[in-house]
């Protein structure tokens, strides 16, 4: 069979109709083929302790997924980076070049100030942007819908800190931050945390963000040594961070006594740097308490590592963030793939609200918006894999699941991990993995962290607080009374006060688990007993903070004043002497009275002459002659004292006899051993005082 030549243009024609899809009608759809490139920006600090490790495993990252077919399928994956230095401004700069690009995601920022300034050109141009080290909990928040972190939130950190300090029994805090939006959210966060736990911020030193000299971290820490707590945490950055343990341990606030917990900054640090810590740093972070993001062992991980090693040549070691930074670019790759599985098009138009800056010499209107911004988004919520930090996936409030961190105690050169944390069940010496498969428990009785090495070479548990130098002293009023010196007096020719209630308010301020600093007034001349209401009043008018005293507990005082529970009663006593009692040979005799033995013996004649009288016409044990039944009736008298009785009624009354017998008996020798007992235990008080009936008085 041939063909013409117009026959094979038509066909060639038609088939270039459909394949283009502008075939008329709509009836075929339109399929875009994946991009050859797929192009993400990256944006942090290169030269930061974070952004060196950043870097590298961003790289690395890179190549992974380029090199894994079943990711992208074809699709290359290229990374563009920009150094903001941690800087607002130059942060913003980048974004903005970004934006003029076709750019579909952005990794970073880095910092949590630079994150701030730049989101709302995430939001304005519909352009992911994920963090794997901006961890101020404000950034989760319906503010920035375009924002995702990679990497654990400080309010989970921030919740880890207030149950370790619960754990220990501590109720207030000093804390030293950054003064910028990387310290004061989080400090919020944390006032927030300690407040549900019933603990609070006593004092927060800010540290000017920026270069620091020596001389602002001394006066910050001269203040923090006045205060009366000893718990500082310190969040900031690294450079501030290492000055401020180099004058605390120069003004001696590294000792015995003192509690320091830094956040992970300090542990990422330390990861970093190992094994070639300095000495000197080390020695100044001695009992230290750090946290550091928990990532799970795994093979890959190891694997990881060993590579890690080989790149760097131990000179950088690897550490959480650089982890993150590494999953955070696979969930990129998975999260774009999933884009285009979904017909998702990488197609980018003009911001018609810039196009009022057409022609200026910022080329603000060569911006542009990613039309599949929400798309990828909704994607990148919905990855859930493995990575080297462990299961990936979020949670409806955008939050990485399943957040943990490492407890570390400085010790040596080393870290001696003393627990983990967890959000599923608090402080725990067993990995939160393990935790995860039984029921979630967080009673205080389940927490648990090894014994820690403080500060000063301590293994003792710090109390976390002392007696304030600059705080303002109670005025506790006590009475300087004539007579009862027993209660309370003034030690002549000193301001020292004793007594049994200056003994019982000392006890009780010493259980108090803060400090209360307070002096004694004296209230009174001493030759005589003050006017107590008069002293109570003076609590109303501020001239006393409180009285301690033998102080009645009046309507009148009362209505004015709160009364502690009383601890000594005041009533009405009598002063008796002990009487001495007569313990020789018939001191058995006397739990009863003569008369009460007298009717005792009679009842017994009288039962058993009743049952020998219903007895002894049946009962052959009750006959024979008049000597015998004499006898018997009075050995079965005797006997039931002991329940001991061998003759046994046979008639019906006689049992119902004995048995109305045997239940006074039983009433009788109760009695009789109790006050037999009491009698040759208790010390028998005597009066001569007895009370009148009749006139009703003693």
């Amino acid at each position: 069979m041939s063909y013409s030549r117009m026959d094979v243009v038509w066909v060639l024609s038609l088939w270039l109709l459909l394949s283009s899809g502008v075939l008329s009608n709509g009836m075929i759809p339109n399929v875009s083929p994946r991009p050859a490139v797929v192009k993400v920006g990256a944006i942090f600090a290169i030269d930061s302790t974070i952004g060196r490790v950043a870097k590298i495993a961003i790289e690395e990252a890179v190549k992974d997924v380029n090199s894994n077919s079943s990711v992208l399928h074809g699709t290359k994956l290229e990374v563009k980076m920009h150094n903001s230095n941690c800087n607002g401004f130059l942060g913003m700069v980048g974004a903005l070049r970004f934006m003029e690009t076709d750019i579909v995601a952005v990794i970073g920022p880095q910092s949590s100030v630079v994150a701030h300034t730049i989101l709302n050109v995430a939001n304005e141009l519909k352009t992911p942007f994920l963090s794997f080290s901006a961890t101020d909990p404000t950034l989760a928040s319906l503010q920035f819908p375009y924002f995702v972190r990679t990497t654990q939130s400080d309010m989970h950190q921030m919740t880890a800190i207030a149950e370790i300090v619960e754990y220990y029994g501590w109720k207030q805090v000093i804390v030293i931050y950054v003064d910028d939006e990387f310290g004061q959210n989080v400090m919020s966060a944390l006032d927030d945390a300690l407040a549900d736990r019933l603990c609070r911020v006593s004092y927060k030193a800010g540290i000017p963000p920026g270069d620091v000299n020596r001389s602002v971290i001394m006066d910050i820490l001269v203040n923090v040594a006045s205060m009366e707590s000893r718990v500082i945490v310190l969040h900031a950055y690294p450079a501030a961070g290492f000055l401020v343990f180099s004058v605390a341990r120069y003004l001696g606030m590294m000792g015995d006594g003192y509690v320091w917990m830094a956040t992970d900054w300090l542990s990422s640090v330390l990861d970093s740097s190992s094994p070639f810590r300095s000495q000197k740093m080390m020695d100044t972070i001695q009992g230290v308490l750090v946290l550091r993001q928990h990532t799970p062992d795994s093979k890959s991980k190891r694997e990881f590592s060993a590579r890690w090693n080989k790149l760097t040549g131990g000179s950088l070691r690897l550490n959480s963030y650089a982890l993150y930074a590494y999953d955070t670019v696979w969930l990129v790759a998975y999260a774009i793939d999933s884009f285009l599985n979904k017909g998702g098009v990488i197609s980018f138009s003009n911001d018609s609200k810039l196009q009022a800056f057409r022609g200026s010499k910022l080329h603000l209107e060569a911006m542009v918006i990613f039309d599949g911004g929400p798309l990828l988004l909704k994607s990148i919520l919905q990855s859930d894999f493995v990575g080297l930090t462990g299961q990936v996936k979020f949670s409806p409030d955008r939050f990485i699941v399943s957040p943990a961190y490492d407890v570390i105690n400085i010790v040596g050169t080393s870290f001696h991990q003393i627990g983990f944390w967890s959000n599923y069940s608090g402080l725990s010496t067993v990995p939160p993995k393990t935790l995860y498969l039984s029921t979630s428990n967080r009673s205080s009785t389940n927490q648990r962290l090894y014994d820690v090495i403080w500060p000063g070479n301590t293994v003792r548990n710090p109390r976390g607080w002392v007696f304030p130098n600059n705080g303002e002293q109670l005025r506790i009023g006590v009475p300087n009374r004539f007579s009862y010196k027993e209660f309370v007096s003034q030690v002549p020719d000193a301001n020292i006060f004793e007594g049994l209630c200056i003994d019982v308010f000392t006890a009780a301020v010493n259980f108090l688990p803060y400090a209360v600093p307070y002096q004694f007034i004296p209230y009174g001349d001493g030759h005589e007993n003050p006017n107590y209401t008069e002293m109570v009043n003076l609590i109303t008018t501020g001239f006393f903070d409180g009285v301690v005293g033998d102080i009645a507990i009046v309507t009148d005082r009362q209505k004015n004043v709160d009364f502690t529970q009383p601890f000594a009663a005041s009533g009405l006593v009598i002063l008796v002497p002990v009487l001495e009692l007569n313990t020789g040979a018939w001191s058995f005799l006397r739990p009863f009275s003569p008369a009460l033995w007298g009717v005792t013996a009679a009842f017994l004649l009288f039962v058993g002459m009743i049952v020998w009288v219903l007895e002894h016409r049946i009962n052959d044990e009750f006959r024979g002659p008049p000597k015998k039944q004499l006898i018997t009736v009075l050995w079965f008298s005797l006997s039931t004292l002991f329940l001991s009785h061998k003759e046994k009624p046979m008639s019906t009354l006689g049992r119902i006899v004995l048995i109305i017998w045997l239940f006074v008996v039983l009433i009788i020798k109760s009695n009789y051993t109790a006050g037999l007992t009491s009698i040759l235990t208790v010390e028998q008080l005597y009066s001569p005082i007895k009370w009148n009936r009749k006139f009703k008085r003693w």
